[in-house]
This record gives C-alpha cells, sequence and structure tokens, in this order.
C-alpha cells in the first residue's frame, strides 16, 4: 500500500475529540481501535455520570455554571443514563474514544453544546477515570464481600449440621489423624474469613476522592474538593494532585486480594476433587456442577472444581501482568494504565463468578459418611498410643519411638492396630495397661479428646462456628473467645 493510500484510509482531523485542537494530522483507524476503550470502560456509565453531576454542581458553586445550567446538565444525564440502563444508548465509532467522552457527546446533542461544553471545565480525564474507577469498584467489592459473607454461612450452616461425621484428616495427602468433617469445612471457613477481613480494608483503602486534581496539578477555580468527596461518598481525599491520578495501587491491592483468595479456592477445590474421587467417594457433586465424557459413558467429571482450579491460575496471571505494567512508570498519568481497567473488569467478574460457583457447590454437596467411616484405619491412631504413655509420665520422645514400635509391629503381622492384644503391645512396652484398646482405638474419642480452643471435639467446633457467626453480624472476630472467654496467660 503507498503512502496515499494508507492516508486515504485514515479518519479526518481529530475536531471531535476532547483533544482535537492540537491535532491537524489524521488518525490511523487500527489506532483508533487499539487506543478505545469504551468497549470495556462503558461499564463505568452510571459512576461517570454521577462523578460528573458532582463536578457540574462544584463548577456551578463557583460561578462557573449557573443554576439553570446545572439543572440542565442534571436534566440531560437523567437521559443518557436511561439510555444505558435501557441498553438504548447509541456508541458513534471513532467519536467516543471512551466512557467519558460518549457520555459528554451525548449530553451535548440533548442540551446544546453551549452548556454541555461548560462541563469539562477545570477536570481531566486523568482525574475523571480515576474517579469512576474507585466508584465503580467500590460498589463491584460490597457485592463481592455479599457473595463471601453467602459462602461463609453455607460452610457454617454445613459444619453445624455435620458436626456428628468423621473422616481421616491428611497430611502430604496420606491418612494422619481422624477429624469431623465439620472441622475440615471450618477451616476453610477461617481462610474465607481472614479473606473476608482483609477484603474491608481494600475497601477501606481505594475510598478515597481524585476528583478535582485535574490532569496532575489541581484546579485553578477553586472547587470543594471535600464536598465533591461527600456527595460521592468517598471518606477522604487523595491529597496531592500528581499522586491522585497515577495511583493505582487500589487496584493493584484488588487484584492481590483476588489473587489470595482464589488460592484458598484452588485447595478447597482440590481437596473436594480427591473426595469425591471413586478412590474417595467422601463426596458427590450435584449434576448441576459436574459433566460427563463424550467417549466413556461412566464418568462424572469435577468440572466446576478444575475450573475453580484454572481460575486460581488465571487471577495469578492477571497480577503479575498488572504489576509489571505498573512497575517504572514515570509520575502521574501513563497511558499504559489504561490497562489496569481492562485487569479490573476481568477480575471483578472472574471473583465474583468463582465465590457463587463455589458457594453453591459446597451447598448442594452429597457427603458419605459411611465412606468415611470405612477410612478411618486404626493406624490413625497411633498418636493415641503415644500420649496414653504421656499420661503416664513417660516423655513424649520416648512414648513416639514405642508407637512406631507398634506400628511396624502391625504390619509385621498383617493386622490392624487395634487387633493386637494387651500383651503383645506390652511385649513392646510394659507401661501400657488393661485399659489401653479401650483408651486408645475409638475414633470417636480421639477426635473428642481435642478439647483446646481450635480443635476437633464437638465443643471446639461449635465455639468456631459461634467465632464465624459473630464475624458475619458484627465483622469483627473474637481474638480469643466468643464472649470474651478464653485468653490471656496460664496462671
Amino acid at each position: 500500500m503507498s503512502v496515499s493510500q494508507a492516508q486515504a484510509g485514515m479518519s479526518k482531523p481529530a475536531e471531535n475529540k476532547l483533544w482535537g485542537g492540537r491535532f491537524t494530522g489524521r488518525v490511523d483507524p487500527l489506532m483508533e481501535a487499539y487506543n478505545e476503550s469504551l468497549s470495556y470502560d462503558k461499564a463505568f456509565y452510571a459512576q461517570d455520570i454521577a462523578g460528573s453531576i458532582a463536578w457540574a454542581r462544584a463548577n456551578k458553586n463557583v460561578g462557573i455554571l449557573t443554576e439553570k445550567e446545572f439543572e440542565e446538565i442534571k436534566r440531560g444525564f437523567s437521559i443518557v443514563k436511561k439510555e444505558w440502563d435501557e441498553e438504548k444508548f447509541k456508541i458513534r465509532p471513532g467519536v467516543d474514544e471512551d466512557i467519558h467522552t460518549a457520555n459528554e457527546r451525548r449530553l451535548g446533542e440533548i442540551i446544546g453544546q453551549a452548556i454541555a461544553g461548560k462541563l469539562h471545565t477545570g477536570r481531566s480525564r486523568n482525574d475523571q477515570i480515576a474517579t469512576d474507577l474507585r466508584l465503580w469498584l467500590r460498589d463491584e467489592l460490597h457485592k463481592i464481600q455479599s457473595h463471601l459473607s453467602s459462602l461463609l454461612t453455607i460452610i457454617v450452616k454445613g459444619a453445624s449440621e455435620q458436626i456428628d461425621v468423621l473422616l481421616p484428616g491428611y497430611t502430604h495427602l496420606q491418612r494422619a489423624q481422624p477429624v469431623r468433617w465439620s472441622h475440615w469445612l471450618l477451616s476453610y471457613g477461617f481462610f474465607f474469613a481472614a479473606d473476608y477481613k482483609r477484603l474491608r480494608h481494600v475497601i477501606q483503602d481505594l475510598n478515597y476522592c481524585p476528583l478535582g486534581a485535574g490532569a496532575l496539578s489541581g484546579n485553578v477555580f477553586g472547587v470543594n474538593r471535600e464536598a465533591i468527596a461527600r456527595e460521592l461518598g468517598f471518606d477522604g481525599l487523595c491529597w496531592n494532585s500528581m499522586n491522585a491520578v497515577s495511583d493505582r495501587d487500589f487496584l493493584l491491592e484488588t487484584i492481590s486480594w483476588g489473587s489470595r483468595f482464589m488460592g484458598h479456592v484452588s485447595r478447597i477445590a482440590t481437596d473436594l476433587c480427591i473426595y469425591s474421587s471413586q478412590e474417595s467417594g467422601f463426596v458427590k457433586l450435584s449434576d448441576q456442577y459436574a459433566t460427563g465424557s463424550s467417549l466413556m459413558p461412566q464418568k462424572k467429571n469435577p468440572d466446576a472444581l478444575e475450573l475453580l482450579r484454572g481460575k486460581s491460575g488465571q487471577m495469578h496471571g492477571i497480577l503479575m501482568g498488572f504489576t509489571s505494567t505498573m512497575n517504572s512508570l514515570p509520575s502521574c498519568y501513563n497511558k499504559d494504565m489504561q490497562e489496569g481497567t481492562a485487569n479490573i473488569l476481568s477480575t471483578v467478574k472472574l471473583l465474583s463468578d468463582s465465590i457463587i460457583i463455589l458457594t453453591r457447590v459446597v451447598d448442594t454437596l452429597t457427603i458419605s459418611p459411611t465412606n468415611m467411616a470405612k477410612a478411618l484405619e486404626p493406624s490413625m491412631l497411633a498418636t493415641e498410643l503415644a500420649e496414653y504413655l504421656v499420661k503416664k509420665g513417660v516423655p513424649f520422645r520416648e512414648t513416639h519411638h514405642i508407637s512406631g514400635r507398634v506400628v511396624a509391629l502391625a504390619e509385621k503381622q498383617g493386622k490392624g492396630m487395634d487387633e493386637l492384644s494387651v500383651e503383645e503391645l506390652r511385649g513392646v512396652d510394659k507401661r501400657f495397661g488393661d485399659d489401653v484398646l479401650r483408651e486408645c482405638f475409638d475414633h470417636e474419642s480421639a477426635v473428642e479428646k481435642r478439647t483446646a480452643k481450635g480443635g476437633t471435639s464437638k465443643e471446639s467446633v461449635r465455639e468456631q462456628v459461634r467465632v464465624l457467626k459473630e464475624l458475619l453480624e458484627t465483622g469483627e472476630m473474637p481474638r480469643w473467645g466468643v464472649n470474651g472467654e478464653g485468653g490471656g496467660e496460664d496462671k
């Protein structure tokens, strides 16, 4: 293609752009498409309109707009918002570069450019997009917080109702000690409770207003930034104008939070994949969250769980990508930062969908107490033998060795530890008493002995349930015990 042909394909000079006055050259159509963000930042239309109304009010209060002009802007934006709400807003390709230009262009068509042209006085798209992002993200994170609350509620419900069910607890994917199904559920409940608390801080940290920072140096007309911030529901101001337009830490903090949360999701998903396998048979997924094989009719694949794990990897990738984008940027706004908009939109959708799917998977699980009980082996009670001797005054390091010799003896004879006689146990160590079989080889008893806070006894589990309920009711998690119980040093 010749240079003249290429130029013929260019759009007209950028007189319709907010920045068009400086430019006389034509814009490459590929660059037009490469530069636009309206295809995704239209998600912020309501926040952009709210910010513009607050900005118009601030300009009215310093004499830039009359009361009548301000009312016209409000009227015009009510129409624009209604068009977006009803999906009737008509985008003009090549003119509507982003949500800011689209909304202002349409406002001018409705109320006339003589008034609409005053709206942007003293404002830059730099502080405008920073404001839109914070407003939108605040709203979305409150929704995610609600979804997470629902997940915790389902976990608490399951833990309360299924407290009698025992299954093997695993370390290194090896059967270790018996635990309650409730205790396993709550182990993830407390991961998600920590996420819940951290999310509150993420929301608090982003809720500061950058509007009024301009392109980088502030506002010359003396607008009341405090009033703008209050109108938009912010807790305070971004205090430095250069920082206000360049700060995307609130995006990174959200994405980082999402990465950590999805790491926890991937772990519970893996456990449930294992538990739902035919080798375990501890749980059965609802048909709503599993699929079959196109070749093997007998298969029931845990697709929901595997996708949750896969989305976790995607979340980690978003974090690394945007961290790299922001790394070594010069001060103030740079167009690289536009990538953060797409990243946060992807993040919010991924997180919202994942929490809802996980909640529904857990809520519709069918557990098999019978299969769980069958997996409880006598060898999982080897620690009970060691602790039995500890109570007789034998040092734990010695009892651990003695218990290991009992395990070896049972393996050598090809039978369970609980099938050894008292005489055989005394052949290993004479301090085993007549009550050793009764005291040591009962899984329910072993679980119930762990009465310290955080353990597997019923009362310990019930207290953990109460702690999570208090978090959901008050937003705070007790540091010691519920209702002030416990804590302090032993006397």
